[in-house]
């Protein structure tokens, strides 16, 4: 299957100081991919065309701050890389493109920008699936020695100015861009878009600023919704990667989930690492056709 084959790349403005690069391609119910960290859109290039066939216009932008989109100035409160402001991005987005109501799937730091969608966009969201996330407070109330260890680089990316320097010094190694396989596994393309992304010191920075508004105003999001009782309302599914550690942390992150959701549809393990766009598509695609298929 070559590279995003039939789809359109494009830049679009969704705010006064902030363009999104994207691809779109398909027909049908639109569906928008949300990648996670340090990843770009790209990451998604073996499941976006099996979507596309299966019957959806599908949207993969790279989030703000990631990839080649816009990386708007730090804040004091990181509130410029909030998922607040991220989930914003994609509704003027999809309005720009003539979609008002859609499906989101997110994957990592996306899943907290697709949570986000949905509970502050429920008109827009007609499904949420989520993979490899449960809400950051959830993380936090959990947050023992064994989260800490494993975690860890969600304290240091929180840090000034540390974590940017030590990444600075040899991006390719730090994200282990050149490990055996690894160009395989993700695809020449997307390997490619990926280099670029994490020897950009200004991309760098704003996918840190990720973390950051993740700890601070990203938690006070998420306890005042709990507070609050909000839940998700659209159908909901919930997916992980069998060998990550999510589950070894916290046991079934549907338990989790179902806390948060008003009509949660299930979901299962996948059989991969990390990154299960690259490395278990078929997998993947197989568990998210079946939940789009009654938009």
């Amino acid at each position: 299957m070559s590279f995003f084959a039939g789809f359109d790349e494009r830049r679009v403005a969704v705010a006064d100081d902030v363009i999104l690069r994207v691809r779109i391609g398909g027909a049908g119910p639109p569906v928008v991919l949300l990648h996670g960290h340090p990843r770009t859109h790209t990451t998604w290039h073996r499941v976006a065309p099996q979507l596309v066939a299966a019957g959806h216009t599908v949207v993969c932008p790279d989030l703000r701050g990631y990839g080649r989109s816009t990386a708007p100035p730090p804040r004091a409160d990181h509130a410029q890389a909030s998922k607040r402001a991220m989930a914003a991005d994609v509704v003027a987005l999809m309005a720009g493109l003539g979609h008002d109501r859609f499906a989101v799937v997110g994957h990592d730091r996306g899943s907290y920008v697709a949570l986000r969608l949905a509970l502050d966009h429920p008109a827009a969201v007609s499904h949420l699936a989520v993979v490899d996330c449960i809400p950051v407070v959830e993380h936090l109330d959990r947050a023992d020695a064994r989260f800490a260890t494993a975690w860890w680089h969600w304290f240091f990316f929180a840090q000034p100015d540390k974590p940017e320097q030590a990444i600075g010094a040899d991006p390719d190694a730090w994200y282990g861009a050149h490990r055996p396989g690894r160009v395989e596994t993700m695809g020449a393309e997307n390997h490619a878009d990926f280099l670029a992304a994490v020897r950009d010191p200004d991309t760098v920075r704003a996918m840190l600023e990720d973390y950051r508004a993740g700890l601070g105003v990203d938690r006070e999001h998420e306890e005042a919704d709990r507070a609050a009782g909000r839940r998700v309302g659209c159908p909901t599914l919930v997916l992980w990667s069998g060998r990550d550690d999510l589950e070894d942390l916290h046991g079934d992150p549907r338990a989790i989930w179902a806390g948060w959701t008003a009509d949660l549809r299930g979901g299962a393990a996948i059989d991969s690492g990390h990154h299960v766009a690259e490395e278990a598509p078929d997998d993947l695609v197989a568990a998210l056709v079946p939940f789009l298929g009654d938009m």
